[in-house]
């Protein structure tokens, strides 16, 4: 299992990173699933399959773009979310952040307030290229994908959660949770990577 830190300046940067990490674990013979939460799912929808041996993407609230999608096109196909109210600049220049007072109600509203109060600080922000950006080819036409609906989701709309799936032809399962189900769904998320690991694996 390897965990990958994007850097959030550019989906280009994101990708180059995450192939990084997929060359590293393609020295080893297992297979591998990549997993994507949020702007993460247009990351693990943008990797290269050459030379790794990735054989599964799954989906936590996260968004699932086409060839020639953008972030920014994507939300405007459906009903507005709570977070567009509370999304402004960051302390650095050509970036965004959720604003930390409004991140916990938002962003997480079914976590600890302690906790999510800190999340809010460490929030990183994300450039806006990477919103404005179109998708290639994405990997999800190639192999399996699962996804993960939060159906309290204030970030992505569930309804554009449910098409991104349904259009994949993704494993799907709902849970009632906030857009930040891995932190307040742990066991939940974690029991759905491992069902797709198992699947890729039989």
């Amino acid at each position: 299992m390897l965990t990958v830190q994007l850097p959030m300046t550019s989906i280009a940067d994101d990708v180059a990173v995450t192939n990084e990490a997929l060359a590293y674990l393609a020295t080893t013979s297992n297979p591998t699933i990549l997993v994507g939460h949020s702007y993460g799912g247009v990351v693990i929808s943008n990797v290269g399959l050459t030379g790794s041996n990735v054989r599964g993407l799954v989906y936590i609230a996260a968004f699932a773009p086409d060839s020639g999608e953008s972030v920014q096109s994507l939300i405007g196909q459906f009903p507005a979310t709570p977070v567009g109210n509370v999304l402004a600049p960051s302390f650095v220049p050509n970036t965004l952040w959720i604003t930390p007072s409004a991140f916990p109600s938002v962003f997480m509203q079914d976590v600890n307030t302690i906790e999510a109060k800190a999340d809010a600080l460490a929030q990183k922000p994300w450039a806006l290229s990477c919103i404005g950006t179109p998708s290639g080819t994405p990997t999800w036409k190639s192999v399996p994908s699962w996804y993960l609906v939060s159906q309290n989701d204030r970030v992505i709309n569930p309804d554009a959660e449910r098409f991104f799936a349904k259009r994949m032809g993704a494993t799907t399962r709902e849970i009632a949770s906030s857009h930040a189900s891995p932190v307040s769904h742990p066991l939940e998320v974690s029991e759905f990577i491992l069902a797709a690991s198992q699947a890729i694996h039989a």
